[in-house]
């Protein structure tokens, strides 16, 4: 999700036609972040 995030900002930078690209590649890395930062189901990673 992260990757693909990235690439769809990088389509937007590249073709300035395709603004809405770059706003969804925005919100796809942002989610793909903070997906991959929360654990989901509330169970907790924990190292000890």
């Amino acid at each position: 999700m992260i990757v693909l995030g990235v690439i769809l900002i990088l389509l937007g930078l590249l073709v300035s036609s395709l603004h809405i690209l770059f706003i969804l590649g925005i919100i796809l890395l942002v989610l793909g972040l903070i997906l991959n930062f929360v654990p989901l189901g509330g169970t907790r990673r924990r190292f000890y």
